[in-house]
């Protein structure tokens, strides 16, 4: 179902009815990354999946550009599809843009969940996103810079089948597109300046805020800034897990989700 902005066609799928649950992508997913949670979380819910600007089947947006444009994205799907008593989920990159929206328009909203998520950018995360546009031209390199630091060291050396035909998908098919590569440069750059410090005390909704012991990316310490910024929020730390929570911890994922949605 395309949605246009700009003159740009912006993805979005729906399943289910029920209380509308709008889920966020990470930087490297897409609305194809949530199929396998879709008997789960449609079954008693409206699920409205979408691809972000240079996401998925989403169009590119090759002007420079920060997150702002991505709350826009949201803003303009939620307002087309009329909804109220939304829930609105993100994880990671799409965590910090439901910060963002949440913070910038608090009455869209009644309820929101975020998962692993930074809440800001500073010179370490930088770093980070530097080292990932440095090796984006060499698949091996670049699967080695990005994707071990994405999963809990157990999970990573328990589950060596998983990793290896993972590991043969992202080589064979998509680090290899360099369309793929240049949009994630561009979703790379766009959360150098990401920063909601000073934004929080603007959310209203019903705040979750979930982080993963053994998160790398976005450390336990960050979650509980944020729970800390917004009032009333609640924290749950998923034990023995890193940064994605959903495929480490998918059952955990799915409980949290549908139990804050649905009490």
């Amino acid at each position: 179902m395309p949605l246009e902005i700009q003159g740009k066609k912006i993805h979005y799928e729906i399943y289910g009815e029920g209380k509308p649950i709008v889920i966020l992508n990470g930087i490297m997913m897409s609305t194809y990354s949530w199929h396998q949670f879709l008997s789960s979380l449609s079954a008693n819910n409206q699920l409205i999946l979408v691809d972000f600007f240079d996401q998925g089947q989403s169009d590119n947006y090759e002007e420079e550009y920060d997150q702002i444009l991505q709350v826009e994205v949201v803003k303009t799907l939620l307002d087309k599809l009329k909804l109220t008593d939304i829930t609105l989920v993100g994880i990671s990159y799409g965590g910090a843009v439901a910060l963002k929206f949440a913070a910038t328009y608090p009455s869209d909203i009644s309820k929101l969940i975020v998962f692993n998520t930074a809440i800001q950018s500073g010179d370490w995360q930088r770093a980070i996103g530097d080292s990932w546009i440095l090796s984006k031209n060499d698949p091996d390199n670049f699967y080695a810079t990005t994707i071990p630091l994405v999963y809990a060291t157990d999970f990573y050396n328990n589950n060596p089948s998983w990793i290896r035909e993972r590991k043969k998908l992202l080589l064979d098919k998509v680090f290899t597109n360099q369309t793929f590569m240049d949009r994630t440069e561009r979703l790379t750059n766009s959360a150098k300046n990401y920063n909601v410090v000073d934004d929080l005390k603007n959310i209203t909704a019903k705040t979750m805020v979930i982080g993963s012991e053994d998160d790398y990316l976005t450390p336990v310490k960050a979650q509980r800034k944020i729970a800390e910024g917004i009032k009333g929020s609640d924290l749950i730390i998923i034990a023995d897990c890193g940064h994605a929570s959903m495929y480490e911890k998918p059952v955990v994922f799915t409980s949290l989700i549908l139990g804050f949605v649905n009490q």
